[in-house]
């Protein structure tokens, strides 16, 4: 096991297979040693997590969908790495959406769920850039939506 998979496994989590892509777009890109991860959504259990911050979600919940989209872009860079994680040098930057109200103005709150838990499972390597933003609506109702940016060696 690789040396970041004992520390997700010391917070209780396993990566799941790399989700599949939803429509006619890749799961991510390598370029020289960036990896450009596609938008992951909030799942749990195999399930979406769907909701408006706003509405029927508070920020807490919102953060816990965030994490779980972070976990999903773990996932995708150990795909693409070829299941060699430990390859990763750090976490570029991450663009958040979140299902929210007009008047919603804590998307960084939510956001932070994703960022909390990569700086947790990767230390210095998981401190990013970050942009945590509004969206009117998700695909398929989901409350959030990550992209990342990740270096590679």
């Amino acid at each position: 096991m690789s040396q970041i998979e004992t520390r997700l496994a010391e917070l209780g989590v396993t990566l799941p297979d790399a989700p599949a892509p939803a429509a006619n777009y890749v799961p991510y890109v390598v370029s020289g040693n960036m990896v450009y991860v596609s938008g992951q959504v909030s799942m749990a259990e195999g399930a979406l997590v769907t909701g408006k911050l706003g509405v029927d979600m508070d920020v807490e919940s919102g953060a816990v969908a965030a994490r779980a989209c972070a976990i999903s872009l773990l996932a995708q860079l150990k795909a693409a790495t070829g299941g060699d994680i430990d390859r990763l040098k750090r976490v570029v930057k991450l663009v958040g959406f979140v299902n929210s109200t007009p008047e919603f103005g804590d998307q960084p709150k939510v956001i932070n769920g994703a960022s909390d838990f990569l700086v947790e499972a990767l230390g210095d390597k998981g401190r990013h850039a970050r942009s945590a933003v509004s969206a009117a609506s998700l695909p398929f109702g989901v409350a959030v939506e990550i992209e990342a940016i990740f270096e590679i060696a």
